[in-house]
């Protein structure tokens, strides 16, 4: 390895590492515990907990199958169908917002629909936030096990099928258990990403306390009223962040001995 590719590496490490040590650096530790559990906090981390639970069941009901489709069965406009998928990942998640208040707000032509058949308005909602959560959530479902059924391939599935099990079977006793492990990262990965979601949940469900306001929505008012109750949440978080990357280590990062 050339030392000088050695020497730009170590500088992006360093590039990475500065600001998480700034972070860690302002944790005001002495009274760490008295901001995390302040009112305003304690009913952000409640509704966290929902959105972000709530958005990962959204993203794997619906993002597993459409992975299993994309990965084992061919169709015209496969491609487009995969990029429609992916495509919340490289949006901007404040254009997701719009695009989700465009659909389902109440002048949008699905939440006309849902006011008027149902009597739902999901914009400015906790079901409202688990719709933006979800929708930034389910590409990483989509991505992580659709790449997992690929790298394992059909053999599994033909031996089972020349041995006469139904489709049905195959599906239910052999390729969902074989890539289950793939569907726990997606799931956790999920709920990671919908706990830290802002730009479309601030911009579709708002920022009411107790209601639509998340950890990350908290902790940018917080930063305008009290700064040392955002650097304690931040920390929080990262520690979460963490403790999901350590979890997900073998699903992202070929494993050594």
């Amino acid at each position: 390895m050339p030392i000088g590719v050695s020497c730009v590496a170590v500088v992006g490490l360093i590039f990475l590492t500065i600001p998480i040590v700034g972070l860690l650096l302002a944790v005001p530790w002495t009274d760490l515990v008295d901001q995390i559990v302040s009112e305003r906090i304690r009913k952000a981390l409640a509704t966290s907990a929902v959105v972000s639970v709530g958005s990962a069941g959204i993203a794997l009901l619906f993002g597993v199958p459409l992975a299993f489709v994309l990965a084992r069965v061919e169709f015209p406009g496969r491609r487009l169908v995969r990029s429609i998928a992916v495509l919340p990942i490289v949006l901007p998640p404040v254009v997701s917002g719009v695009a989700l208040l465009s659909a389902y707000g109440r002048r949008g032509f699905a939440g006309q629909w849902l006011d008027a058949t149902l009597g739902v308005e999901l914009p400015f909602t906790t079901t409202g936030a688990i719709f933006a959560g979800s929708f930034i959530a389910m590409p990483f479902v989509v991505i992580t096990v659709e790449s997992s059924l690929r790298l394992l391939g059909t053999d599994a599935d033909q031996a089972a099928e020349s041995l006469g099990a139904s489709s049905w079977t195959i599906f239910r006793r052999v390729t969902v258990p074989l890539v289950m492990p793939s569907i726990g990262a997606a799931a956790l990965l999920a709920w990671a990403r919908a706990l830290g979601e802002f730009g479309a949940t601030i911009t579709f469900a708002g920022n009411v306390s107790g209601e639509t306001q998340t950890m990350p929505l908290a902790i940018f008012l917080a930063l305008q009223e009290s700064p040392a109750s955002a650097v304690a949440v931040s920390v929080v978080l990262l520690a979460v962040s963490l403790v999901v990357l350590v979890s997900l280590r073998d699903h992202w990062f070929p494993v050594t001995t």
